[in-house]
This record gives structure tokens, sequence and C-alpha cells, in this order.
């Protein structure tokens, strides 16, 4: 990132010269790093600057095929981020109908509840990978399965499992794909939109900003070339050092939940269907908000999504879980990756015992 922040500052998009030649071929390869990672097509990732973006253009950008075919049916999940819960909300105002699909009580879908509720006129399901705040995977491959003679777009969330949990995203069926650079540990501010072809379609999307035509025209502006840059050699560390990094992100779920063992942590979500770098747990007797000022000096953790901490809301994950107020006023969320170490574990468990009612 550094070579094109200081040496090669050239615009991807001037074509007369070579400092803009190189920093095409930097985007080039760096787009072709992110798509190697899910088995898609360089020309097939589109560059924006997160996740949320992403999500916003995959969903609002159909709306238009949709209104055009009378394909104004959608379908998600209660469990999604609010980067898609939100724009499906706005089309909701125009006119589309929203069909929300509830989770089990283990913090996943149904493959079979989110197929039942399809029509001929639905134009789009959006499920995501991993769920942010508990962690819990969702079954991908028995959606796709479900989905496999439906002309309905996929869209999958995958801010939290693109990079970690790789081979659900290889799947052909899947439509359309959400990322961030900052969840695989790249620079914040660049993520991307794979949009696969069907055949030699690929989704009918229109832009949500217009001007410049970069990004065939889908996401117009001057490329950020070293945050792409970093994004691509990001995409590339995390797919050699997959296992190693799965590895020592395991040892140190085991760690915390050995150190937390006494206090009777009840795990919010399915065990057996889980990431390991996420663990939502509620502690009886405890209130999260206090938790999370007693713990400051220790570890940083939060209650929920980071996109929603600014001012406290029970989860609406955990109360699409059927969780009672009281389970989910008790929830902490811890995340970490492989480099996370040096906690202080027996300090953790000796501020929270301290608060326990």
């Amino acid at each position: 990132m550094l070579h094109y922040f200081d040496v090669e500052y050239g615009n991807a998009g001037s074509r007369t010269h070579e400092y803009g030649t190189r920093a095409k071929q930097a985007i080039e390869d760096a787009r072709r790093l992110v798509a190697e990672v899910v088995g898609a097509e360089a020309d097939e990732v589109t560059f924006t600057s997160g996740a949320t973006e992403s999500n916003n253009l995959a969903i609002l950008g159909l709306a238009a095929h949709g209104e055009k075919t009378g394909r104004r049916h959608l379908v998600s999940t209660a469990i999604e981020h609010k980067a898609v819960l939100e724009p499906l909300e706005h089309l909701r105002t125009r006119g589309f109908e929203v069909s929300i699909v509830a989770p089990t009580s283990g913090g996943w879908v149904d493959p079979d509840a989110l197929a039942a509720v399809c029509r001929p006129d639905t134009l789009l399901v959006s499920v995501m990978q991993v769920n942010n705040e508990t962690g819990v995977i969702q079954p991908i491959g028995e959606i796709c399965s479900r989905l496999a003679k439906h002309g309905v777009f996929l869209h999958v969330d995958a801010a939290q499992g693109f990079g970690k949990q790789l081979e659900p995203l290889t799947n052909k069926r899947i439509d359309l794909i959400s990322i961030s650079a900052h969840k695989i540990y790249g620079p914040k501010g660049v993520g991307a939109l794979i949009t696969r072809r069907r055949g030699f379609t690929r989704p009918l999307l229109q832009p949500l900003i217009f001007g410049g035509g970069q990004e065939r025209g889908l996401r117009p502006g001057t490329l950020p070339v070293p945050l792409i840059a970093g994004f691509g050699e990001a995409a590339k560390i995390a797919g050699s050092e997959h296992m190693e990094r799965e590895k020592k992100i395991r040892a140190f779920r085991e760690q915390l939940l050995t150190a937390l063992a006494p206090l009777d942590p009840m795990v919010n979500g399915d065990p057996d269907s889980m990431m390991p770098h996420v663990l939502n747990i509620s502690i009886p007797g405890l209130d999260s908000e206090a938790a999370m000022v007693a713990l400051k000096s220790v570890v940083a953790i939060s209650n929920g999504s980071a996109c929603t901490s600014a001012t406290y809301r029970p989860s609406h994950v955990l109360q699409a879980m059927g969780f009672s107020s009281d389970r989910i006023q008790q929830a902490l969320r811890f995340s970490w990756c492989h480099l996370s170490s040096g906690v202080d574990w027996p300090a953790v468990r000796d501020k929270l015992q301290v608060l326990k009612r």
C-alpha cells in the first residue's frame, strides 16, 4: 500500500501515460486475487467502499429490473446486517413486498423455510454467510440447492466469512457476493461486489451513483489504488494461510471458554454451526453495559454489531432467535483473529465475577 501511496501514485483511469498503466495493472492484479478466493472471474469483481455499499448496490441495483419485469418480491432473514435490512425496507416504500424469514433458536435459517416463501415473482433472496453478532454459519450450500431450479437472484453478504470459510462461496448458484477488505485484515474503506454470470449474463444491476464510467459504469469514481492493492494482497494471504490462521483462532477460543467457564456462560447460537472467531455469550446476573465499562482497560468487547453501538438497542439478532430480554441484556460479543494474544483471562473472569448479581 505504501508503494502506491508514495511511489506509484498514478490514476488507474488515465490511459495516456505509464503512471496510469501501472496503476491499472495493480487494480487488475488485485481484482484477480480477490476473485480467486471464491472461484470467480476477475472481471466479475467490482470494487466498492466495503460490504455496506456492496449490499446496497446488490439490492437497490436490482430494483429497476424488478420493476420492469414485475418481480417485486424480495426474501431475506431476520438476522441480517442493517446494511441489508435497511435497503430492503427502502424498497418496501417503493412498492416491493419483502418476506423476512425467522431463524431457528440456534441462529441459522432453515433452507426449506427460505425456499418455501419464494414465488414466481421473487426477484432476490439475500442471506448472510456468517452472522456478525453470533458467528453462526448459515447453510449456504443447502440454500443454493433449494434454489437450483428457481430463477431468483441469490445474494450473499459474506463480510464475516470471506477468506475464512472458503468452500461455500465457490458455489456457482450464488449470483452476488458482498465483501469488505478489513474483515481479512486489509485496509478499511474498500470492498467488492462479485457479480457472477449465469451463462453469459450478469445480474442486471443499475448503478447507485453516476459519472466517470469506472468499474464498467456500475461504480464510477477514481479508484483508490493503494486500498485496492492492499485488499488484493490481504485476499492472497487469507487464501494461503487459511488453515494456519484457523488453528490459532480455535486455540484462542478454547482459552476464552475455559477461562469463563466458572461464570456459567450460555452460548448464544448453535456451537456446532459456528465460526471460531466470534463468540456471543450471556452470563447470568450480568449487565453487559456495565461489563464493557469494567473491562475496557483489559479487553475491547461489545454487546452487538459495531455499526449499531453508538446507542444501545437490544440486539435484533438475539431477539429474532427468541431469547428473553434478560438473556439479551446479559450478552457479550467477543471476536478475535490469528494475531490476538496476551489476554489476561483471569483478570477478565474476576472483573465479571464481581459484577454478577
